[in-house]
C-alpha cells in the first residue's frame, strides 16, 4: 500500500494494523486521551480538526466530533475518500473511510465511520538514523540495468543524506533513478570512509523532491537495506558508532 502524505509517497504496507482489537485499542486510546484528529475529504480539499467521541465495539462503529461548518459537514457526508490522521504515543496513526454518516451523541449532532479493517500505525525510526558529514560525504554507486528497449545499463553516484541500521537517505540531484516504492536496486556499493565498502540491495521506501532557494529541484530517497550480510551490518554500525563520537566530542567542545 503506498500512501501520499505531506511527507512524499511512502510505502506502509508493513506497518498496517489489521488486528481488530489493537484497532479498537489505539481508536478508544484517541478518545481516552481526547486527542485531536486531523479529518481531510477529497484527498485534503477540505480538512478539519475533530476527535474521536465513542468507540462501539457492538455496532462497529466510531463516532466523530462534527466540522463547525455545516457546509464543510455537508461535503464530508458526501465524500467516499476521507483520511484521518494523528499521533498517540509519538506515533503517526492513519485510518480511512469510504462513507461518514450523521448520527446523535448525548443529544448534540455528530458524525460516525465504521470501525477501520485496517489501520496503519506508523512507528518510525526502528533504527537510529545519524547525517552524514556534508564537508566529507558518503557516495552510493548504485547499478541501474538495461530498460525493455535494449539500451545500455548505468551506474548512478548518488551522495548520502544520513545512515542507520536499517538503510540509508540519499540525494538523486538528477533525479535519474526510478523512483517507484518498492523498487529494489541489486548490489549497490556504499563506500565508507579509510577505502572500506560495503555492497548491499536497497529497496525504495519513500520519496520526496525539494526545490532548493536556487530554484533546482532535487529528490531525497529513502532506501531500506534488503537481507544485509551480518559483516556489512558490523561496518555499517561502526561508521555509526564513529560519526556519534565525532558529533559528541563535537557537542562537548573536544572535537
Amino acid at each position: 500500500m503506498a500512501f501520499n502524505t505531506k511527507f512524499g509517497t511512502e510505502d506502509v504496507s508493513p506497518y498496517q494494523v489489521h488486528s481488530r482489537r489493537e484497532i479498537i485499542s489505539l481508536l478508544r486510546g484517541m478518545q481516552e486521551r481526547n486527542q485531536l484528529v486531523s479529518m481531510e475529504a477529497d484527498g485534503g480539499s477540505d480538512s478539519v480538526v475533530t476527535s474521536v467521541l465513542a468507540v462501539d465495539e457492538k455496532t462497529g462503529i466510531v463516532v466523530i466530533d462534527r466540522a463547525p461548518s455545516n457546509m464543510l459537514n455537508q461535503r464530508i457526508l458526501e465524500s467516499d475518500n476521507v483520511s484521518f490522521e494523528t499521533v498517540l504515543d509519538n506515533i503517526r496513526i492513519l485510518f480511512f473511510a469510504d462513507k461518514v454518516g450523521e448520527c446523535l451523541y448525548e443529544n448534540l449532532p455528530a458524525l460516525y465511520i465504521a470501525i477501520p479493517a485496517t489501520l496503519v500505525r506508523l512507528q518510525r525510526r526502528e533504527h537510529y538514523r545519524i547525517p552524514t558529514p556534508v564537508a566529507n560525504p558518503l557516495r552510493c554507486s548504485i547499478h541501474v540495468p538495461p530498460d525493455d528497449t535494449g539500451g545500455a545499463g548505468t551506474t548512478v553516484i548518488v551522495t548520502l543524506k544520513d545512515i542507520s541500521g536499517g538503510g540509508i537517505a540519499i540525494v538523486d540531484e538528477k533525479k535519474m533513478l526510478d523512483n517507484t516504492i518498492g523498487r529494489i536496486y541489486k548490489a549497490c556499493r556504499i563506500d565508507l570512509p579509510g577505502g572500506s565498502q560495503v555492497v548491499v540491495d536497497l529497496q525504495i521506501r519513500n520519496s520526496h523532491d525539494y526545490t532548493l532557494t536556487s530554484g533546482k529541484s532535487i529528490r531525497k530517497l529513502g532506501c531500506m537495506f534488503v537481507d544485509p550480510p551480518k559483516p556489512m551490518m558490523s561496518a555499517v554500525q561502526r561508521y555509526i558508532t564513529k560519526l556519534e563520537r565525532e558529533r559528541n566530542a563535537k557537542a562537548t567542545g573536544m572535537g
